[in-house]
Parts: C-alpha cells; structure tokens; sequence
C-alpha cells in the first residue's frame, strides 16, 4: 500500500516537475527573478511617508527636521526603486548587458526622484478637489488620513511615472495593491488631470487607455473600460477606453465603454447608466425614473402593519 502511494506521489511530482519545463512562465530566465512585491509595497509606505509627512507614523513630524527627513528618505526610495527596476529590466531587457540595464534603472530612478515634488503637488490637488467636493469632510487632513479615493490615487500617480517610463511588472504591482486595499482599479497607463476625485470608491474600475480631463468626480461602482476584449493581445496599444473631458462628475454603478466613447466637458452622467456612444458637452444624462406607487393596506383589528407594494 505505501508503496502504490509513493508511486501516486512520484508521478503528481514528475507532472508538475513536466509543467514547470514546459511552459516559460514557470521558469526564470538564466537564474533572473521577478521583482519582490513586499519590497514595492513597502516602497509604496515609504512613498506615502514623504508625500504626507506625519500622517502614517508613530512618531511626530517636526518640520525643523524636514530637510533630513526629505533626503534620508528619498535615499531609501532611490536605492530600493533602482534596486527593483534593475531585477525588473534584467527579467524582460533582451540585448542588454548587466551593466547598461543598471546604467538605464539608476536613470529611470533618478528621473522619479526627480518628479516628486510635481507629483505631490497634484496630490495636493487631488485632496483639495475631494475637500470640496465632499459635504461629509471635517478636513483635508482626515480627508489624506482616511480616504480610500485618495489612496488609490495617490498609488496611481506613483505607479503612472514608471508607466511612462515602460518599467515592467512593478508599475501594476502598486495599483493591484491599491486594488487590494480599496476595491478601486486604477490601470497605471491611464491619463488623469488634476483635481481627480473619487468617492466612496469601491468598485471603480479604470481602464488602460482611458483618458480623463480636470476636475472630474467619480463615485462608487463606475467603469470606464473597454467595449470588448475578444480580440486579446491584438488590441495592445489601441484606444480602448473612453475619454472624459473637463469638469464631469460621473455618478454611481455608471458604465461607460469605449475607445471611441467621450464625454464631453461639463456634463453629468447619470448613475446606472450605461453608455458606449459619445455624449456632448454640457449634457445630463439620466436613466428614466422608475415609477413607484405605494398602496396601503389599513391595519386590521389589533394589528398594526402597514404593506408597500413597490412597483419599478
């Protein structure tokens, strides 16, 4: 008997072993390997650390100390960045040598140090726009301090400089951790201007190629994706996703398709609705409003109820 079930296992062990061989996803590339997701993540904190100082950790910020804390911490996002871009280059570069692919990562990570300051400063923005767009907000503080839109932005803007800079794996790694902790898909490809709220947030999906203009506000349940994918790999650098323009609040459990799909400046999308066709500036659109009608049933003798019947 034990020896039928080493031979089951020898064999479950020999298939797998066959899989791994078979198929290039399986196997690492002369030793290569593939960026450490823990290392991006705990690049991400240490990102949101520099962008809001005193925000996420225990100790208190004193700005008399501000330059220190400034340059010790883009040492670390400098030298961990290089470090994962390097590991990233060298899985996918084909024809370069060791020392040009960290010759190129040591560039594309000085080229992000060199965007930060511009990047929080849109953040700045982003945090303003959800300020006064929110009724519900105290402050912009707890605003940075609690709200998930923001979060997820402020992933994105990171995570779109290495985009741009066409840095494999480690760009979506970040947005699919702001996924994780948000329920809010932001593609790191995707345009967005300044301003940029969203609200509530779960269930937001932001596709690749979208496009989206100056102060545009998003609420819960939007999806600004693709008409269809069926075509796969063919679709690879084409406009597949729609195009928002200035000033667009687009309201909850919207969808709006298309790479050809755009929603012209200063209009207001209705929530529910679902769009694949372009809509002009300064429009309102709106699902019809069900009608519901209510009809009482009087309570009986030592009974008190009451029966709403809702017709939609």
């Amino acid at each position: 008997m034990a020896a039928v079930i080493k031979t089951e296992f020898d064999q479950v062990v020999g298939r797998i072993t066959q899989n791994y061989i078979s198929d290039e996803v399986f196997v690492t590339k002369e030793n290569r390997r593939l960026p450490s997701r823990s290392s991006i993540i705990i690049l991400i904190k240490r990102l949101r650390s520099l962008m809001f100082p005193g925000y996420f950790e225990e100790k208190n910020f004193e700005y008399t100390d501000a330059q220190y804390f400034v340059g010790n911490t883009l040492n670390h996002i400098r030298r961990e960045l290089r470090q994962q871009v390097n590991i990233a280059l060298q899985y996918t570069s084909e024809g370069e040598s060791r020392e040009q692919t960290a010759e190129h990562s040591d560039e594309i990570a000085k080229h992000f140090i060199s965007r930060l300051a511009d990047i929080q400063n849109m953040l700045l923005k982003d945090v303003q726009a959800g300020f006064d767009g929110d009724p519900a907000a105290k402050s912009r503080q707890e605003i940075i301090s609690s709200y998930p839109g923001v979060f997820a932005i402020f992933v994105y803007r990171m995570a779109h400089e290495l985009y741009l800079k066409n840095v494999p794996f480690i760009p979506r790694v970040m947005t699919e951790y702001a996924h994780s902790r948000t329920g809010i898909d932001i593609n790191p490809g995707a345009d967005i201007g300044e301003y940029f709220f969203i609200d509530h947030g779960t269930g937001v999906v932001i596709g690749e190629t979208t496009k989206i203009g100056n102060n545009v506000k998003l609420y819960q349940g939007v999806t600004l994706g693709a008409l269809s994918t069926r075509k796969g790999q063919l679709l690879a650098e084409v406009k597949r996703h729609p195009t928002i323009e200035n000033n667009v609040t687009i309201y909850s459990g919207a969808t709006i398709l298309g790479g050809e799909t755009v929603i012209g400046a200063n209009s207001i999308i209705g929530g529910n609705t679902f769009i694949t066709e372009s809509v002009p500036p300064y429009t309102k659109v709106s699902l019809k409003a069900p009608e519901m009608t209510f009809q009482a049933d009087p309570p009986k003798k030592d009974e008190e109820k009451w029966v709403w019947d809702w017709v939609i």
